[in-house]
């Protein structure tokens, strides 16, 4: 019995020990119990985390904390002066999106702090869901600290190995570049090169890179880091000391070269972390929209998707000009009077070139057509000698708005607004309610804004505090005004389209005007939703049917990193509510039969199932049309083709379809015949299986209709 008696209290002693050396070890699971993250402190009174997904450690100790201007800094000396546990479970109905519902299922971890030598509090809460982890700072209302000014955070994700990245260099004004695939190990020597084409890029550490930044180990493991709901805060990148392989958080510094400026109470942006096995996981992850705040509008009734066209690839090819004249004297725009200076003969925003864009719109059930260079002050952007440039009022004499307004009225197409910027935040919100006042008077519900050039006020940044408030101002303001805002060159989104659906997208990457030769690898399109489109949608602006430039601008000897079918893909793959259809009218006419599915294809979706997935390699994406039975698949390779073998078993069993496939042609070449197109029609089922080769940077798209009638599978075969 002594025996007996002594080996149990041995047990207890023993779990008691264990116990007691755990004591300061918090953890919590997410729901279905993969990813478990763990919170301590170090000896010192460091803060520190790590996560595990299926018992494997994915982020080793990684610390947490403050840098500040002029005070103690936030880093050390803490102690845990409070532990709550929560959960929560709800399912939202999204404004627009890749589905109708979307689940928000997370169990909650909030460690409560104080520093114990200068009694300040701070609060780091974790969410824990199953595709990954988001956690903040919070700094209550407290007497020991009020206005304070940051010199850096100092967030870690310790990487566990030399792992495969997808990324780009850091930048504080520009997510402009091309990706570069690497080990992490290469980042440092390759950096240079990223950031040849950007010549007026801000000095940064050659590893330093934005996010989104996807990752693969070499066991398997899909890896992405970010932020979510990114508010009076300056947008992070990732700085990695590539002996460790640990990233480091680097704000966006003001015009002092401060990263934040913060009033407690207030809360950072979500440090998003995504994990899986799986790669199609990660493109179907609603955890970045999740971890925003819920629909800030009352009334989205006016919010719609988009399909639009645009006076702009003339533009962009060279072909015409924004410019009504190239007189040097129009720089001088309070004394300018263009009914004396001669016009340039290229300027692209006339009435007769716009009335052309307005009918096609009609003829072919387009929404909107964008017109670019419509108002006085490019000839002063393009000489940039003012502070401010435009007054988003004034039209130039061959554009004449209430006219070209009334004839596209009246044709059920309207005009999207175009307001440049030039960089310049205060001049916009100057005029911006006059300008928005004028949209309203002439039926426009939709702007795109841009912001080319340095900030202005001088010493800002496109990705600083300033303009994230800037941002998100105009946001608000157009909200007020039920126009929706699809903003250029400003910061990636991090989800805040779910607060304010009227952002119904972004460009804030390269775009198709970059897929010039050498401006895009011809993996391009296929890492893009894995980092880009994780925040939220872009305005890619795809369908480009001439790819040789030359053809389009004889000047121009340039191609375009793309087949047809790889165009007619991305209006699937690459998520948005607002689709461009961004060649020329003339271009579309000459592939008729290739146009069809840009104006077949839905915006707005019911369900999306990723089949197929691979980081820089191929994706593959099936969604069904909202409020219909129709579903889109849409699929692009990289840099090697790709064989994709897809089941249609998402299709209802009690229903049979007629499919069409537009895919590459059995000769297609990106480089040499990249208008090689095959277009084959059957009836398909959920129990039809499709084999379909992609060549480089091609892919293929496919509509998928329901049959209503027998008589409209007369004579077609099944595929």
């Amino acid at each position: 019995m002594r025996f007996i008696y002594k080996f149990f209290v041995g047990i207890l002693f023993y779990c008691l020990n264990i116990n007691l050396l755990y004591a300061d070890t918090f953890s919590s699971l997410s729901p279905s119990k993969n990813m478990k993250i763990y919170f301590n402190l170090s000896n010192s009174g460091e803060p520190y985390y790590w996560l595990e997904y299926k018992g494997r450690k994915v982020i080793d100790k990684s610390k947490l904390g403050f840098e500040l201007k002029g005070k103690n800094n936030l880093l050390d000396s803490f102690s845990v002066i409070d532990v709550v546990y929560d959960k929560f479970d709800e399912t939202w109905t999204p404004v627009w999106g890749e589905v109708n519902k979307i689940r928000n299922n997370y169990n909650e971890l909030l460690i409560k702090l104080k520093q114990s030598d200068t009694q300040r509090l701070m609060n780091i809460r974790f969410r824990v869901y199953d595709e990954g982890v988001g956690f903040r700072y919070e700094f209550p209302q407290q007497k020991k600290l009020g206005g304070f000014v940051i010199k850096e955070e100092r967030s870690q994700f310790a990487m566990t190995g030399n792992h495969i990245a997808w990324w780009i260099p850091g930048d504080y004004d520009t997510n402009e570049y091309d990706y570069t695939e690497s080990r992490l190990s290469e980042i440092r020597q390759l950096h240079k090169k990223a950031i040849s084409w950007n010549l007026s890029q801000t000095p940064f550490s050659p590893t330093a890179v934005q996010t989104s930044l996807q990752m693969k180990t070499d066991d398997g493991l899909y890896i992405n880091i970010h932020e979510a709901a990114l508010i009076d805060y300056s947008c992070m990148h990732l700085e990695l000391d590539d002996r460790s392989f640990i990233f480091e958080s680097r704000l966006t510094p003001d015009a002092a070269g401060y990263k934040g400026r913060l009033q407690a109470p207030c809360k950072t942006p979500w440090r998003t972390i995504m994990v899986s096995d799986d790669a199609r996981d990660i493109l179907s992850s609603h955890l970045i929209l999740n971890l925003n705040d819920p629909c800030k509008l009352k009334d989205t009734s006016w919010i719609k998707p988009v399909k639009y066209i645009g006076v702009w690839w003339e533009m962009i090819t060279g072909k015409g000009s924004w410019a009504y004249t190239n007189s040097l004297a129009a720089v001088q725009l309070d004394e300018v009077d263009y009914s004396i200076l001669p016009p340039n003969n290229r300027h692209s925003a006339n009435n007769e070139n716009v009335k052309k864009y307005i009918d096609f719109a009609s003829k072919h059930g387009f929404d909107q057509v964008l017109v670019e260079g419509w108002n006085i002050g490019w000839e002063d952007w393009f000489g940039r000698q003012k502070d401010y440039v435009y007054d988003f009022l004034t039209p130039y004499p061959d554009f004449d708005i209430k006219m070209l307004n009334d004839y596209a009225h009246s044709k059920g197409v309207k005009l999207m607004m175009h307001h440049e910027t030039s960089g310049s935040s205060r001049n916009y919100e100057w005029h911006i309610d006059d300008a928005y006042e004028l949209m309203n008077k002439y039926g426009y519900n939709a702007v795109k804004s841009g912001y080319v050039g340095d900030i202005l006020p001088y010493g800002e940044h496109h990705f600083g505090q300033w303009m994230n408030n800037h941002y998100l101002y105009c946001v608000k303001k157009a909200a007020k005004y039920k126009i929706m805002v699809n903003a250029h060159e400003a910061t990636r989104p991090t989800g805040l389209c779910r607060t304010y659906p009227n952002l119904i997208a972004n460009e804030s990457a390269r775009g198709t005007e970059y897929q010039q030769s050498g401006g895009c690898k011809p993996f391009h399109t296929s890492i893009l939703p894995f980092t880009r489109l994780q925040g939220g949608p872009m305005d890619y602006t795809p369908g480009i049917m001439e790819m040789d430039i030359s053809k389009v601008n004889p000047n121009r000897k340039t191609r375009i990193v793309a087949t047809i079918a790889n165009q007619l893909a991305l209006y699937v793959t690459m998520y948005s509510p607002l689709q461009m259809a961004a060649d020329l009218p003339e271009n579309y006419e000459k592939f008729i039969d290739a146009f069809q599915f840009i104006k077949d294809v839905a915006l707005d979706w019911d369900q999306s199932i990723y089949l197929e997935a691979e980081p820089g390699r191929y994706v593959t994406v099936a969604r069904k049309a909202k409020g219909t039975e129709n579903w889109f698949v849409g699929s692009v390779a990289g840099t090697e083709q790709h064989i994709s073998n897809i089941s249609l078993d998402f299709l209802d069993k009690d229903k049979k379809y007629i499919a069409t496939i537009y895919a590459d042609g059995k000769d297609a070449d990106w480089k040499t015949n990249p208008q090689s197109y095959a277009i084959e029609k059957g009836v398909v089922t959920n129990k039809t299986k499709l084999k379909i080769k992609t060549v480089p940077a091609g892919g293929y798209a496919i509509s998928i209709f329901e049959v209503k009638d027998k008589k409209e599978i007369k004579g077609l075969k099944r595929l």
